[in-house]
């Protein structure tokens, strides 16, 4: 297992929101390149970018999208991708991945359309859970059975999911094992992205003694519970 900072972008700046909450915002920088870059020297594999604003309503900070394109640190990107020409422009913008939120939940037709664009590699579905169900639009949305939407998005030809708890994150409470249990036995094809509620390394060691590829990490790094480095070892030693 691998870790993967994120890095949440909303009004141009980095963030973190409160299990989704648009009116509980922490600022933790002023520019979303720079702090990819932090990630990148410190030797991250990949990072996590969402764009809140898209998420939320569809409308993308592609101002911004540039600048992280140019930064050469592989990232992979959601929030607002909701047509095969966005999903195409990302990764010509230098994404690493395209992460579908509402695509993925609720037209899997067009995950399919998007996976055959840009190859199955470049492609995550988000699978945000809250009371059983995955939602979009910013997790705003009533959502969808759990089961329904991976029988869908693996029948669409992904191969990497996305899984949060959406009642743990932000909250540095731990991760929603019992979600990802639930996730890898429902879709055992899919490699599992964990994300949501890391607060300490034992967190991490957790969700490493699962079959899952790597888990995100945000708010627990801004604030300091632990480093980088340390995550890193933590999932790394979990391996052994």
């Amino acid at each position: 297992m691998y870790v993967i900072p994120a890095v949440d972008i909303l009004d141009g700046k980095v963030v973190r929101l409160r299990q989704g909450r648009y009116d509980e915002v922490t600022v933790y920088a002023e520019d979303p390149a720079k702090q990819l870059q932090v990630w990148g020297d410190q030797g991250a594999r990949i990072v996590h970018v969402v764009d809140l604003a898209g998420a939320r309503d569809g409308s993308g900070d592609r101002a911004t999208l540039r600048r992280l394109g140019r930064s050469g640190v592989p990232f992979q990107i959601g929030g607002g991708i909701r047509t095969r020409e966005s999903a195409e422009a990302v990764i010509a913008s230098g994404a690493s991945r395209v992460v579908l939120g509402t695509a993925a939940v609720w037209n899997p037709g067009l995950a399919a359309e998007i996976v055959s664009a840009v190859g199955a590699e470049q492609v995550v579905a988000a699978v945000d859970v809250r009371e059983g169900k995955a939602t979009g639009a910013g997790w705003l949305d009533e959502g969808r059975e759990l089961d329904d939407v991976l029988s869908d998005i693996t029948d669409a030809g992904v191969v990497r999911a996305l899984a949060t708890g959406i009642a743990t994150d932000g909250t540095l409470a731990g991760p929603d094992v019992a979600l990802l249990q639930k996730v890898i036995a429902l879709a055992p094809e899919l490699a599992v992205i964990a994300s949501g509620g890391v607060g300490t390394v034992d967190d991490i060691s957790a969700v490493a003694q699962l079959d899952v590829e790597a888990a995100i990490v945000g708010r627990a790094l801004y604030d300091a519970r632990f480093t980088f480095a340390e995550a890193a070892a933590a999932a790394a030693q979990s391996l052994s």
